[in-house]
């Protein structure tokens, strides 16, 4: 008796298997992650002493009063607007991709950030003396129906090619681009316009750029749902079979993703690429999971933004080129080399 109770036991006892070493593998990631941010750091501190004004650390440490009052005025505001934008807009462009299950499109290429340059127009036209904050909300408004727009399309499609969404993005962004263009040249505002086309940071002033801490807190509800959209972003059966309302998931999603862009384009303007080329690379790297990967994304975004940025500011010395074409020479190659990628998969 007491044998096969022995024997009985030792068939019902199996040997725990050995589990890999997640705790090393989190703490290797974490470390990782923690010296891109340094990396990210060190060049913002080199962003803040490149201009054409002569700001260097021995005027600063010598207490120099018109090196501090540029410093605290011009340099760090606008590498704060660098990075803010930088990380909020590659994170949009993540969650973007998600909601419409499609690696190829970001905010400036289904036509969100169009929409919300088009808002912007509307409101300095009908209302010219209205404050930074009116503009703003009217260009997220414009820019929650220029992306619920694409999103209607989108489900109306017969078929979801992986390269026809990206297609079909950039031409309703052509037609709601052609639109605003006739109006502004309509009320004499191309050159206005232009300013809200291409990112530029180079108004960057102190009073000037506080807006974009809005999207720093977008940004971090994006990591708080970051669960809810890797699920929303498999098939709408499957998230709602999990419990999850599809909708609504949809919804904060759609809303996150259009005030970034408008908040982004009102205070600096468009950042073309960066929703596309950035999250494609995180993705590559670390998988589909949102949550491992946006703070990834927003490292990759502010380290991207800051050495455009940079570029900008030394390639024509003592000139300056907008980031918004440093930033669209070098994205348009990238997105050309995952378009390649992707068709030779």
């Amino acid at each position: 008796m007491t044998t096969t109770t022995a024997r009985s036991r030792a068939l019902t006892t199996r040997t725990p298997e050995p589990r890999a070493p997640r705790t090393r593998g989190r703490a290797g990631e974490s470390a990782a992650l923690a010296a891109g941010a340094v990396v990210v750091l060190l060049l913002a501190v080199a962003s803040m002493f490149i201009g054409v004004s002569d700001i260097s650390l021995p005027r600063l440490l010598g207490n120099d009063p018109a090196a501090w009052d540029i410093f605290w005025i011009s340099r760090v505001p606008r590498t704060v607007a660098v990075v803010l934008a930088g990380m909020a807009v590659a994170v949009a462009g993540l969650i973007m991709q998600l909601m419409a299950r499609n690696r190829f499109v970001e905010p400036s290429t289904v036509g969100t950030t169009e929409s919300a340059t088009l808002g912007i127009l509307v409101v300095t036209v009908l209302a010219p003396g209205a404050p930074l904050l009116a503009k703003m909300g009217v260009a997220s408004l414009f820019a929650v129906l220029g992306t619920a727009l694409f999103l209607a399309i989108l489900r109306k499609l017969p078929t979801r090619n992986t390269l026809l969404i990206p297609l079909v993005g950039i031409m309703l962004g052509g037609v709601i681009a052609a639109v605003t263009t006739f109006f502004a040249y309509r009320f004499d505002l191309l050159q206005t316009l232009s300013n809200w086309m291409l990112g530029d940071f180079s108004g960057v002033l102190r009073g000037r750029y506080e807006l974009l801490w809005i999207v720093a807190l977008l940004t971090l509800i994006g990591f708080v749902a970051a669960d809810r959209f890797t699920v929303a972003g498999m098939d709408q059966d499957f998230t709602t079979n999990l419990g999850l309302n599809y909708a609504r998931t949809l919804r904060l999603g759609l809303v996150i993703v259009s005030l970034i862009s408008a908040v982004v384009v009102t205070s600096v303007g468009a950042v073309p690429f960066l929703g596309l080329v950035v999250p494609n690379i995180v993705s590559l790297i670390f998988g589909d999971n949102l949550r491992r990967a946006v703070p990834w994304t927003a490292v990759f975004g502010a380290g991207f933004v800051l050495i455009c940025d940079i570029i900008g500011r030394t390639i024509r010395y003592p000139y300056e080129v907008p980031v918004g074409m440093v930033m669209s020479v070098i994205g348009a190659a990238l997105f050309l080399v995952l378009l390649l990628r992707k068709r030779n998969a």
